[in-house]
C-alpha cells in the first residue's frame, strides 16, 4: 500500500484536488511536463509523500519547500502535518499561480509563498525554519549552502534526489562544516516499484564557519566545494 492510501480520506481528497488543479494550469503555464492525473498521483504525489519518514525526525516549527515548482512536495507534505508551510521559488508566475492553489484548497491561512531567490529570503529570516525539502531542484553542495542560514540549529534539510553521483555526494560532504550541517540518513528505494530514488536528510548542528548567504547565484556559480577542492590541493 503506498503512502497515500494511509492518509485520511480529507487529507486524500485536497491532495487530489491539488494535483488536479495542477494539471489546469498546466495549460496555460509551465508548471510540470507530467500531464495526467495518474502520472502526477505516482510521479507527484507519492513521490513526495516518501519524505514523510524524514520529516516526522525534524524540530517542530516553520517547515519550507524550496524550489517548489507546482508545490510539490510542499502542499502535500503542508497537508499530511498540519505544519506551518512557506512555499519558496525564484519564478514569480508560478507562485502567483500555487497561490491561488492554495487559496481555492482552503489552505491560506497555513500555507504561504514567497517569490523570490532563497538567498534573499535568508536575509530576512535567518534561522526561522525548523525543516526545508528540496526536490529536484539543485546539486547538493548548493542545497547545503542555500538551507543553512535559513535553518535553526538542529533544523533538516531534507533532498529528493532521483539521480545522484558519488561526485556530488563527495562534494556535499567536503563542504559540511563549513557550512555546519552533517548528513544524518541516506535512504534509497523504488518507487512503485520502477523508478530509482534517493533521499537524504542532513542536520544543522552548528553555525557556518563563514559569512552566509553569499551574493544571489553565487552558491550555483562558485560552489564551496571548489574552493575546499583547491585548499586541499595547495
Amino acid at each position: 500500500m503506498g503512502i497515500f492510501e494511509s492518509l485520511t480520506s480529507d487529507q486524500q481528497s485536497l491532495i487530489k484536488k491539488h494535483l488536479e488543479l495542477v494539471i489546469e494550469a498546466n495549460e496555460y503555464i509551465n508548471l510540470t511536463r507530467i500531464d495526467t492525473f495518474e502520472e502526477g498521483m505516482l510521479l507527484h504525489v507519492e513521490d513526495s509523500l516518501t519524505g514523510v519518514e524524514e520529516l516526522n525526525h525534524a524540530p517542530e516549527g516553520l517547515y519550507g519547500d524550496l524550489g517548489t515548482g507546482a508545490g510539490f512536495p510542499g502542499i502535500p507534505l503542508a497537508i499530511v502535518t498540519g505544519r506551518q508551510t512557506a512555499l519558496i521559488d525564484a519564478r514569480k508566475k508560478k507562485i502567483e499561480t500555487i497561490g491561488v492553489m492554495v487559496d481555492k484548497l482552503g489552505l491560506s491561512s497555513q500555507v504561504e509563498t514567497y517569490a523570490g531567490r532563497a538567498e534573499l529570503l535568508a536575509r530576512k529570516q535567518s534561522g526561522q525554519y525548523a525543516v526545508l525539502t528540496a526536490r529536484a531542484l539543485s546539486q547538493l553542495p548548493v542545497l547545503l549552502e542555500l538551507a543553512s542560514p535559513l535553518l535553526q540549529e538542529d533544523g533538516v534539510l531534507i533532498c529528493y534526489k532521483s539521480q545522484l553521483t558519488s561526485e556530488e555526494l563527495a562534494d556535499a560532504q567536503s563542504i559540511k562544516k563549513l557550512v555546519g550541517m552533517k548528513l544524518e540518513s541516506d535512504r534509497e528505494f523504488l518507487l512503485g516499484n520502477m523508478y530509482k530514488r534517493r533521499i537524504l536528510m542532513f542536520r544543522k548542528y552548528a553555525n557556518p564557519k563563514m559569512k552566509l548567504p553569499r551574493l544571489e547565484g553565487q552558491a550555483q556559480k562558485d560552489p564551496l566545494s571548489n574552493h575546499v577542492a583547491e585548499k586541499d590541493s595547495r
